[in-house]
């Protein structure tokens, strides 16, 4: 089409008010929280772009099928509804309903991993990292070379480095219990992972006699780049290409608070008899019977709903198209970000923006920090804070210092964007007089959820 404003594929019928706070406020707001974004109020928050997981806005054809719940403990059919929506994408044989991505997590680690395993992934998000940990197990990162240069622009920087994951199951018989491809790639920049990159890494497992699974909380948006990036998928719908990308998986995990549209639930999902029913074991311990896994039979009605919306063209070259134009607004400021833009988020690079700032005083979160005082935006760190601590309790810096903006599905409109794109011009005006800040308070296990700082000289912006 010839014209280029951002029209949202939806209209609005429910509105929710969002509270205005002035900069003296939200300068109280962030001491009260020990200077920990995750530790406000939402209610103190402008814009939250803290994370697109949960937090997006649900349709009417998910609100009416949450009132077809059916809340039967055992055989509930909206268990069977729900388990038809998945395998219609994924053809995988066996669905186990969970809480949450990190539950299908702790039950597929749980089930399968022991002290000294290797598990490699293009990049481990958080909560996977911390599961494979628990388990005294290696979370490995082995992400194609270019994806550890921000400003580097290439269609598919999702990757799996083939060559390291043929040398890792090589070098480690026995050790390499399953192998994970998270899509899009989360901590690289919400980047893509190409069919023939999931297809090669796909032969070198069974080769390998290694099962693959993918971290699908992403999926139809890695659908969708795939469709406009990748020879011979510009004709294809986007279902057509994700269940593609299944067929050459032994399993996933899922997150449906991302691209199940759902403010709660996830899945895991496999075709092996005995690990499914191992899964269901431990599913049955610590989050329910196996129809319901955790959840009301209600989300289960929404998700199988947002299985289906998540697909639509119209939604997703909206979605991704959002997310791009704050990238233009970003590039023609000089504003560094990880290019080309993500597919849920803009992720900024705070170490190319702060050169001033040492990793030591932890560039990204303090940049985060500013957005919040000066704008009222929510947003996150992923750099030293998020992956610095080591599993022996040592420090290593991160390759990247990133700050991500993740848009929450359906809920904000253009004029936010362009709101966004004001603050974070003004910041790139304050940008030499950002300070760092030190960390007072942490616990040992995904400290930035809890650890409390502050600023490492007089303030957050020095004079």
């Amino acid at each position: 089409m010839p014209f280029k404003t951002i029209i949202e594929p939806f209209r609005i019928k429910t509105v929710e008010p969002i509270r205005q706070t002035t900069r003296a406020q939200r300068e109280a707001a962030l001491i009260e929280a020990g200077y920990n974004l995750f530790l406000l109020k939402a209610e103190d928050v402008l814009i939250d772009l803290l994370t697109d997981s949960g937090t997006g806005a649900m349709s009417a054809g998910q609100w009416a099928g949450i009132m077809q719940g059916d809340e039967s403990y055992a055989g509930a059919r909206s268990f069977f509804r729900f388990e038809a929506a998945v395998q219609e994408i994924t053809a995988l044989k066996h669905v186990i309903p969970t809480h949450q991505g990190r539950a299908a997590e702790r039950i597929l680690f749980g089930s399968c991993l022991k002290p000294g395993d290797i598990v490699p992934n293009n990049t481990h998000f958080d909560t996977t990292r911390a599961n494979v940990e628990y388990r005294q197990a290696t979370a490995l990162d082995i992400p194609t070379p270019v994806a550890r240069q921000p400003q580097a622009v290439h269609p598919f920087k999702g990757n799996i480095d083939l060559e390291a994951l043929e040398q890792v199951l090589s070098g480690n018989p026995g050790r390499v219990p399953l192998v994970m491809i998270t899509v899009t790639n989360n901590s690289g920049g919400g980047q893509p992972v190409s069919m023939a990159n999931i297809r090669a890494a796909s032969e070198i497992c069974r080769r390998h006699q290694v099962p693959l699974f993918l971290d699908a909380c992403r999926f139809a948006e890695n659908a969708w780049f795939i469709k406009m990036r990748e020879e011979g998928y510009a004709d294809k719908t986007p279902l057509a290409i994700a269940q593609e990308m299944f067929s050459y998986v032994e399993g996933c995990t899922m997150s449906a608070k991302k691209d199940g549209l759902a403010n709660i639930g996830g899945f895991l999902a496999l075709n092996d008899d005995e690990l499914a029913q191992r899964c269901k074991n431990m599913l049955i311990l610590t989050e329910g019977f196996p129809t319901y896994g955790g959840l009301a039979g209600y989300d289960l009605e929404a998700i199988a709903v947002g299985l289906h919306e998540v697909l639509a063209e119209d939604y997703l070259r909206y979605r991704i198209r959002s997310v791009e134009y704050l990238g233009e607004i970003l590039d023609r400021e000089g504003i560094p970000i990880v290019q080309p833009p993500g597919g849920h988020a803009i992720y900024l690079d705070a170490k190319g923006w702060l050169p001033h700032i040492p990793q030591s005083e932890y560039p990204a979160w303090a940049l985060s920090l500013v957005l919040y005082l000066e704008g009222g935006i929510r947003s996150v760190e992923i750099g030293s804070v998020m992956f610095g601590h080591q599993p022996d309790g040592s420090e290593k810096p991160a390759a990247m210092e990133l700050v991500r903006l993740a848009f929450p599905r359906r809920v904000y409109t253009q004029s936010h964007v362009d709101y966004v794109g004001e603050v974070l011009t003004h910041v790139n005006g304050l940008r030499e007089r950002i300070r760092g800040v030190r960390m007072v308070e942490s616990p040992e296990v995904l400290r930035h959820f809890s650890a409390r700082f502050v600023p490492a000289h007089k303030g957050l912006i020095g004079p």
